[in-house]
């Protein structure tokens, strides 16, 4: 097993590979299209990578969190770095663009000046210009989170993303949110897609047999390729079973090593791993198994600038929202890796020109949702924001408007890490809500709860979030919270990291024998009542017209 030692080595020498086009697009000239493309290309086969877009057509904001705390091995490790930690480790500027890019910080006053990022147009760009440069040595590849996060996703259940995605000519995907328009819709979609869905590890257990492939084989450049599916292990913990009630899920650590071997039975020269398994997780999967080449990792929403090397393999982290594109370049020699150059391109959409046949089909999307997306529900005076360990201001506005709207003491939000940020004075429309709140099961329940039902909802979540064996990391961030406060020590083990829960009305201690009137969103549980939590927000925002949403000082962190 590699040391933390070895791990910041490893980490050290890919940041002293970075690209010298990258540091060259750190500087505040004008970016272009021709720059962000520019790559010196290596070796046979070209793979192209993005992962989490959550459904998001259209350009956008996306701030980088300000917190991400690793744990044991992973403590202190990218992608548990932020801000001017990130920027030193990587051996970027501060104010630039991959300031910009990269971290949270000055966030405002850069995005006025690089502007939105994404945008699938864009992104087809990009596409069709690396494979034009590189016809029959290249593949792209979706790590999942794909089809659900927006409005046009959630009316359409999917069926706008996988048009999408057919179009930009993906060439395998897998999942995990895509699993939340059930069973029967899934199966339906992925008949649909003309392209590979691969999920290895997730099976039928009442047939005790595949859902779906595991392994697709592709030639590229004379090397013979398998991609090597890998589903959210953990998707019945995080999201509803009733939607999936038959499929069952895990790491299966040991079934992905025999498909790896079973693919170098085969011929394979080159094995990707194409995960949804989250980054520490798949940090931990290249150490135990032996013979991945690649592993493509989404779920952790990390976009990190080089490749992490892990033993042989190497980790590629795009990113998420379309903000990013992955090339990593290979030359494969008897079999193993040889050689290799990667840059991960930002996706800035002011420098990129549109692809007009994506475009075509985004506006044939969007057309018939038109006025409902663009409606103005009020306006925000602060940045709004989720991604992070904590809460976000996106999540502070959600919790008010539940605790408001739903006469609740204390507000409970799942710790999502998709959403689009807004920037102060912007307006907030209905798109804007649904891209934070697009989900199948969107009831916004009041329910009451004592105080130790709220304490082990939190210890429950953080050991999710916390626990050192990112086997046992069952996905998401924090649960947010609205009314209330609480110190947390993320090293302690489960039931010791909470302490000092207090309502911020009177600053009065949670009483654990006490009921509280709860308000929340997104149980998992079959039959919650409540209206959309959508709804909740809109009628928060058009009774308010303008919100201030500064940052909260709900969650004190010791220890980490």
């Amino acid at each position: 097993m590699l040391t933390r030692r070895d791990f910041l080595q490893v980490a050290a020498a890919a940041a002293a590979a970075l690209p010298a086009g990258l540091a060259r697009a750190t500087e505040d000239g004008a970016v272009t299209q021709a720059e962000l493309l520019a790559f010196k290309p290596v070796g046979q086969v070209t793979l192209l990578n993005f992962c989490d877009i959550h459904a998001q057509l259209m350009p956008l904001y996306f701030r980088e969190p300000s917190i991400n705390i690793g744990v044991g091995e992973a403590r202190g490790l990218p992608p548990h770095l932020t801000g001017k930690d990130f920027l030193r480790h990587f051996g970027l500027k501060a104010g630039t663009r991959a300031a910009y890019m990269f971290t949270s910080d000055e966030f405002t006053a850069l995005a006025r000046r690089y502007g939105r990022v994404g945008g699938l147009d864009r992104m087809a760009t990009l596409v069709k210009a690396i494979r034009a440069e590189r016809p029959g040595n290249t593949l792209l590849l979706d790590s999942g989170d794909t089809w659900q996060g927006s409005y046009t996703a959630l009316k359409t259940t999917g069926q706008d993303m996988v048009d999408a995605m057919r179009l930009l000519g993906v060439d395998a995907m897998t999942g995990h949110w895509e699993f939340t328009y059930g069973k029967d819709r899934v199966k339906e979609l992925v008949d649909k897609l003309g392209f590979a869905f691969l999920a290895s590890n997730v099976r039928d257990s009442e047939w005790d047999e595949e859902v779906f492939g595991h392994t697709s084989f592709f030639d590229r450049g004379g090397v013979k390729v398998a991609v090597i599916g890998q589903a959210f292990p953990y998707t019945p913990v995080a999201n509803p079973r009733w939607m999936i009630p038959t499929w069952s899920f895990g790491i299966r650590e040991e079934d992905m090593q025999k498909r790896v071997d079973a693919a170098r039975a085969a011929g394979a020269q080159l094995v990707v791993m194409l995960s949804h398994n989250g980054f520490d997780a798949d940090r931990k999967m290249a150490q135990q198994v032996k013979g991945i080449d690649v592993i493509l990792t989404g779920h952790t929403h990390d976009a990190i600038p080089a490749v992490v090397k892990v033993g042989p393999t190497l980790l590629v982290a795009a990113g998420s929202h379309g903000k990013f594109l992955a090339r990593l370049d290979l030359e494969v020699k008897d079999g193993r890796v040889a050689d290799y150059a990667f840059k991960l391109i930002p996706v800035l959409s002011d420098a990129i020109t549109p692809d007009p046949e994506m475009a075509a089909e985004i506006a044939k999307i969007r057309q018939p949702h038109t006025a409902e997306l663009s409606r103005v529900l009020g306006r925000t005076d602060s940045l709004l924001y989720r991604r992070g360990n904590f809460n976000g201001t996106w999540d502070d506005l959600i919790c008010q408007a539940l605790l408001h709207q739903r006469d609740a003491e204390i507000a409970l939000s799942p710790g999502f890490r998709w959403g689009a940020t807004l920037l102060p004075g912007q307006d907030i429309t209905v798109e804007d809500v649904y891209n934070q709140t697009a989900i199948t099961y969107p009831a916004a329940y009041r329910m009451a709860m004592t105080g130790k039902a709220i304490k082990d909802i939190l210890e429950d979540v953080a050991d999710n979030l916390f626990n050192p064996d990112p086997y046992y990391q069952q996905g998401g961030d924090m649960v947010r919270v609205g009314g209330m406060s609480y110190t947390i020590e993320p090293s302690r083990p489960i039931g010791k990291r909470i302490t000092d829960m207090r309502l911020t009305g009177n600053g009065k201690p949670i009483d654990p024998g006490k009921t509280y009137q709860v308000a929340g969103w997104a149980s998992v549980n079959q039959g919650t009542e409540g209206p959309p939590v959508w709804d909740v927000i809109g009628k928060h925002l058009e009774e308010r017209k303008v919100v201030t949403v500064p940052d909260g000082q709900l969650v004190k962190v010791v220890g980490a």
